[in-house]
Order: structure tokens, then sequence, then C-alpha cells
């Protein structure tokens, strides 16, 4: 039996397809204008997100001390001075330590590095110092010939540094300011927007605000699991300065991916030079299994509880984050997965349809009872 296709509803059908495509290319052009701004703003974006994400971690210290009466200048005061005295006796905790076994670790690379040349000159390499002594008088002639780019890289590396200083002093001043003005930010926000918007803006702030802080609370449920474990592992390995890489697999957790690489290659450098080859690649396998563990287990757990999105969008985020703009898209991407769900439910809420009454009806006895 053929079918016969109705001039009609095609029309309708193309006129609708081409009116919805018109609509989304629209929003598509917006959204590209919009992070084309925010790319040319990205030196007092940067600073302010840095700001917002450290004052959610802050603002439960600072509420309890408004709440118990202490002016709102003096509370975020006191919480601001004393983040600044943890972050620098976390620092203390890691740099101390290591300092007094430097002279240790010296050693230790020192023989490590006679330990490789030896096994570079047995079977199966077969590697002699004539051509080790080679291959480095040409590594120093590349060098020597590539001055001009180790400059610039060198120029480059100091930017950045600078860059991230300057970043993180705007970030403890922003962040100083939000714990103080916070709370009177939507109410002067919803004064200065018109019509729905003074209602619908800070709405939605108010729900992005309580997702950030389930945000910076998972992550950091995530990094003590880290530490905990990998600590676990490199004390029965027999790994010195123990506590020290814990901590800084804890911090090096709100940096994802370098972070994790970084944490991990120090604790495999120590254990090294410290205990051994043998014991450097087990206590490797022990960081890639909990590396692996919490990317793909625990992480999307936590933050999918938290946040309320699922595992699997989460890590969709994280390597679409990663793959657009490298470390900042990976550490942004679950937040702002977030924002854009935040986003969506209050629309949905908004534009729904409320659910029809039931109908009721009288039973003989006179009660009252849904159709």
């Amino acid at each position: 039996m053929s079918v016969t296709l109705s001039s009609t509803k095609s029309r309708a059908a193309l006129r609708a397809s081409a009116r919805v495509s018109g609509e989304l290319l629209l929003v598509l052009v917006m959204a590209s204008v919009a992070v084309w701004m925010l790319g040319r703003m990205w030196s007092v974006v940067w600073p302010l997100i840095v700001g917002l994400l450290l004052t959610t971690l802050t603002w439960p210290t600072a509420r309890y001390l408004r709440r118990h009466g202490w002016p709102p200048a003096l509370a975020a005061a006191v919480v601001t001075i004393s983040f600044l005295l943890v972050a620098g006796g976390v620092v203390a905790l890691i740099a101390v330590p290591v300092a007094s076994q430097s002279g240790e670790l010296t050693d230790g690379v020192v023989e490590g590095i006679q330990r490789l040349r030896e096994w570079a000159a047995g079977p199966p390499l077969n590697i002699g110092d004539d051509q080790i002594t080679g291959a480095f008088d040409s590594g120093m002639a590349r060098i020597q010939d590539s001055v001009g780019s180790l400059v610039t890289t060198v120029v480059t590396g100091v930017s950045t540094v600078v860059n991230g200083v300057v970043t993180a002093v705007l970030a403890v001043f922003l962040m100083f300011f939000m714990l103080k003005d916070g709370p009177r930010f939507l109410p002067w926000l919803g004064r200065q927007l018109p019509g729905r918007l003074a209602t619908d803006i800070p709405a939605v702030a108010a729900r992005g605000w309580a997702t950030l802080g389930e945000f910076v609370r998972s992550q950091a449920y995530v990094g003590l699991l880290d530490a905990v474990l990998i600590g676990i592992g490199l004390w029965i390995v027999g790994v010195p300065l123990v506590l020290p890489l814990a901590v800084l697999t804890f911090v090096s957790a709100f940096v994802p991916v370098v972070g994790a690489l970084f944490a991990g290659f120090v604790a495999v450098l120590i254990a090294l030079v410290s205990n051994g080859p043998t014991d450097a690649l087990i206590v490797l396998a022990v960081i890639i299994v909990v590396q692996q563990l919490e990317g793909n287990v625990f992480q999307p757990m936590i933050q999918s509880r938290g946040l309320g999105l699922h595992a699997a969008v989460i890590l969709m985020a994280v390597t679409l984050g990663g793959s657009l703009a490298g470390i900042v898209g990976s550490l942004l991407a679950v937040p702002a997965a977030a924002m854009v769900a935040v986003v969506w439910n209050y629309l949905c809420e908004q534009l729904s349809e409320p659910l029809p009454e039931p109908e009721t009806y009288a039973s003989p006895s006179g009660a009252v009872s849904p159709s």
C-alpha cells in the first residue's frame, strides 16, 4: 500500500524546523559572544571566580561569627586572616620537613642517578660511559643553540608566576569583601533590576551560591579521601615525609588533573631516591589505583549527590572542559555544569504548567472524595 505525503504537513514541518534552527542559531551566536566577552575580561573574571570559591569555603565560619554578634567587618577580617594563617601553615607543613631532609634527599638523588647509570651500562642496553658523555655533550650543544627560546620560556614562566600572585592577592581581597557584604548583595541586585528580573536573577544566584558551596565541600571530601588512602599506602611502604605528602595530595586535589600528577610525581620521586626503584614502582601503582578510583568512582559519586548531577554528566563535563580550556577548564567544568543545571531547573519550574486539580464528588455519606 503506497503512502502519499501531505504537502501541507510537510511545509508546516519544514517551517517549524527552520524556525527552531534559526532560534538555536541565534542562541549559539549569543553564547559565542558571551564567551568571547568573558575571555576579553578574563583578567578580572578569574580572580572573581577564585574569590567566590574561597568565599564558599570560608563562609560557614564567617556566618557562625555573625550569628553570634560579631560585626560583619570584624568577622570577615578574622576569617580572612585565619585562612591566610592556615594556608601558610600548610605550606610550612610541607616545606619544613622537606628542607630538614634535603641533604638525605640530595644524596638519594645522586645515588639514584648512579644506579640508573649502572643499570643502563648492563644488559640489555649496554650503554657505555662514552655514549652517556656524548649524549650529555649533544644535549648541552642543543641547549646552547636554543638559548633564545629558553629565555623566552623563562620570561613566560616568570610572567605566569606574577599573574598567579596578582590573582591570589585579588582573590583574597574579594573574599574579604564578599564575606563582609555578601548577604547584602542579592537585595541590592534585586533593586537594580526591572520587572521579573528583580525576582528571577536573585533566586537563580541564591541557588547557584548553594550549588557552588556543595562543589567546594565535595572537592574537599575527595581530596581528604585521596590524602588518607595515599598516605596509608606510603606509610605501609615506608616512604619518608608521609604527612607532608598527604597534605600535598589534599591541597592538589583542588586542581584537577595537574594537581594529582604533580603530587604523584613528588611521591614517586621521594620513594625512588629514599627507598629504591622497587618501592617507587609500588608507590606508583598505589597512586594510579587511588587516582583511578577517585576519578571514576569517588568523585562522580560524591559530587553527583551534592550537585544533583549524574556521575556520567560530571565525567563528560570534566573531559569537555579539559579539551576546551586545559587546566582551568577542568577546574571549572563541574561547577559550570552545575550552574547550567540550576538555570535549567529554574526555567523548567517557571515555564511548567500547573497540574490540574483532581475532580471530586460527594459520596452518599456526605464525604468528598477524589474521582
